[in-house]
């Protein structure tokens, strides 16, 4: 099944490419998964791991991956899958939507949490390093995000707290 997440999640995201690099997308997601296999994990874990960007960023539904993964890997896509984008709430200013999301995210499960913070890890190096004005901004973000993350791996949260506590000391942050 994760063979198949992996193929899926490839297929989904084609031709996109990472924002700062000239790196294929699913590079980013590949990374999650074997961070996410670095901690206690299930094969489902690892299979929403590779599909946690789709539904947010291709023209999947939610559905097809239900659909093709079952419930659990459906169930967690959804969690990871942010709610509160500037498509559904045009009205509110990205605090807005950042914090609702982080209220929303408060109440994912562990498993959910534990890939959430994987993402955290693999995507703020990247961000820092390659835009540090849009990077402060992100930090602070994650700084909120990953207190309600707690409840996933121990191992990733304190990584998570590192790669953003690093990341303000990088941009000379309080």
């Amino acid at each position: 099944m994760e063979k198949e997440a992996l193929e899926f999640a490839t297929k989904a995201h084609g031709e996109q490419m990472r924002k700062y690099s000239d790196e294929p997308y699913i590079e980013h997601p590949k990374r999650v998964a074997e961070i996410v296999r670095s901690v206690p994990h299930t094969p489902e874990m690892i299979c929403a791991a590779y599909l946690h960007d789709v539904v947010e960023d291709t023209p999947v539904e939610i559905g097809e991956i239900e659909q093709k993964f079952g419930k659990k890997v459906a169930g967690l896509v959804q969690e990871l899958t942010d709610e509160y984008m500037k498509v559904n709430y045009p009205h509110l200013n990205r605090r807005t939507r950042k914090d609702k999301e982080v209220e929303r995210q408060a109440g994912m499960s562990k498993e959910a949490k534990t890939i959430k913070l994987a993402d955290v890890i693999d995507n703020t190096p990247d961000i820092v390093k390659n835009d540090p004005g849009f990077g402060r901004k992100y930090l602070y973000e994650m700084e909120k995000l990953t207190r309600v993350l707690v409840d996933g791996d121990k191992e990733l949260f304190e990584r998570a707290r590192k790669e953003v506590a690093e990341g303000k000391k990088q941009l000379n942050m309080k």
